[in-house]
């Protein structure tokens, strides 16, 4: 088990390391100005120099992107059980989901910040508005593809909506949720970035995206390519989360599914 870990690890550091040293390598030989591409080590030492911002970056933006993705799951699974109960609603609603999915969030920020203001409030809010369709759209699968036998004995055994919801389609959903959960955690973080890209024009915020549209202005290009590198880590970091509350919590729900469509 362990030595599997290791060779599955081994492989992307080893294609991460051949990268780095081409990197390096073009930089030397073309002699590329550190304003256009800087070289590994000006970035790392930008890294190190940078780490108090770049934590408290991290920090803030984790914080934007966890709230946004909580909210997501919460509200979009509230939708998708609305959704798998009434197909009116769902016929009605779910395709002013898709054209919220559709515009592009640029267009919508600025709306935000005159509505809520240049806040932390406003990043959730664009945080929610880019993850929160593959919760609704996985989740409302999950509740409308159950086993039709086990719908079928529910309802020989007088089972009514409400119990049929709670003891088969939310448990038969939950695999489909972390599915969900998966592809929005990496939605949450570049929401969160991006409603920061337009929250720090007010000069009173810290996270990854206000760090990013500083450098850029400055031409720091080796402290802004050193916060993609955190922003990427903030990343892996959700995704792995998510897995472990998979693996920790859903474990049961989610096997139990797994089993049931192999069936």
């Amino acid at each position: 088990m362990k030595s599997s870990w290791i060779s599955s690890a081994l492989a992307p550091l080893a294609l991460f390391a051949v990268l780095v040293l081409g990197w390096h390598t073009a930089v030397k030989i073309y002699g590329i100005n550190p304003i256009i591409l800087p070289s590994p080590l000006q970035v790392a030492k930008s890294l190190w120099e940078e780490r108090e911002i770049l934590a408290t970056g991290f920090r803030t933006t984790g914080l934007a992107a966890v709230v946004g993705l909580a909210a997501s799951v919460v509200l979009g699974g509230v939708i998708a059980i609305a959704f798998s109960l009434s197909s009116v609603l769902r016929g009605a609603v779910y395709p002013y989901l898709i054209f919220l999915q559709t515009v592009p969030i640029v267009a919508i920020a600025p709306l935000l910040i005159l509505w809520s203001g240049y806040n932390f409030r406003t990043v959730v809010l664009v945080t929610i508005i880019i993850s929160i369709f593959p919760i609704v759209s996985n989740t409302t699968s999950g509740l409308l593809s159950i086993n039709p036998n086990l719908r079928d004995l529910f309802r020989l055994n007088g089972a009514n909506s409400f119990q049929t919801l709670m003891k088969l389609r939310i448990p038969a959903a939950i695999s489909h949720l972390v599915l969900g959960m998966r592809i929005s955690c990496g939605l949450a973080v570049i929401g969160a970035i991006i409603g920061e890209f337009f929250v720090g024009n007010s000069g009173q915020y810290d996270g990854l995206g206000t760090i990013m549209t500083r450098w850029q202005g400055r031409n720091y290009t080796s402290g802004l390519i050193a916060a993609i590198l955190v922003s990427t880590l903030l990343g892996i970091v959700f995704f792995v989360a998510v897995n472990q509350i998979n693996q920790r919590c859903l474990r049961r729900w989610t096997s139990a599914s797994n089993l049931d469509s192999d069936r």
